[in-house]
């Protein structure tokens, strides 16, 4: 079998110059980080960015592979939305990054992937970004009547109320949280002290000879 001596992936020679001369002003920012290339445009100019980062020689970045959200709340554009772009026919990936916050809408980009409706959904769920053509903006991971935005860092992490699903009403219902009382009784002795009561089950097994269960601390003749 012959040797592929092909990279796994292409190298970052020459790609942020080509992406400085296609996107002009629309870029603000170029840099490697991590071995990926990040850029970072201006939010207004998204589409027309990620057109010709698409469409111009040399880039060709045809696939939108993932969306993501990062919430940086001492900001004051406390969210930035991430595009991880793939090239197939140069092997090559880089990350577009925008900024804003929950007032400013992200231009969508659906009209280049219609696969982003539903990842810009998902960034909507989770952290309240807006997205401007978006005509299908809805949640997708949490629930019906959800409040609030998951991966914000300002979510709290405990709340009042639990959420099930209800048989009598066909769909997700929240109620007042109610914990079971018997299920917060714990017995924290050592087995090797020896229980002074049969734990339960064992009355069922039959009680084969042993060795003798240890003496307690305060039982020991000194």
């Amino acid at each position: 079998m012959a040797n592929n001596t092909a990279p796994r992936y292409a190298s970052n020679d020459g790609v942020i110059e080509a992406a400085q001369a296609a996107l002009g002003d629309m870029l603000i920012d170029a840099r490697v980080h991590v071995g990926e290339i990040a850029l970072h445009v201006r939010r207004d100019d998204l589409a027309s960015a990620m057109m010709q980062l698409r469409d111009t020689e040399g880039l060709e970045y045809q696939q939108l592979m993932e969306i993501a959200g990062v919430d940086y709340p001492e900001r004051e554009e406390r969210f930035e939305v991430v595009y991880c772009l793939l090239s197939l026919t140069r092997n090559h990936r880089l990350r577009v990054h925008v900024s804003t916050d929950d007032a400013h809408p992200v231009p969508t980009v659906t009209s280049l992937w219609p696969v982003a409706g539903w990842l810009e959904r998902e960034v909507f769920d989770m952290y309240g970004v807006l997205f401007a053509g978006n005509t299908d903006l809805r949640r997708i991971l949490t629930d019906y009547g959800f409040r609030g935005h998951p991966q914000r860092k300002d979510f709290p992490l405990s709340g009042y109320v639990e959420m099930r699903y209800s048989e009598e009403h066909k769909r997700v219902v929240y109620e007042p949280v109610s914990l079971a009382q018997d299920f917060r009784t714990f017995d924290f002795m050592s087995p090797w002290e020896g229980a002074e009561y049969v734990l339960p089950g064992d009355e069922k097994a039959p009680q084969a000879p042993g060795a003798p269960t240890p003496l307690k601390a305060d039982e020991v003749k000194k």
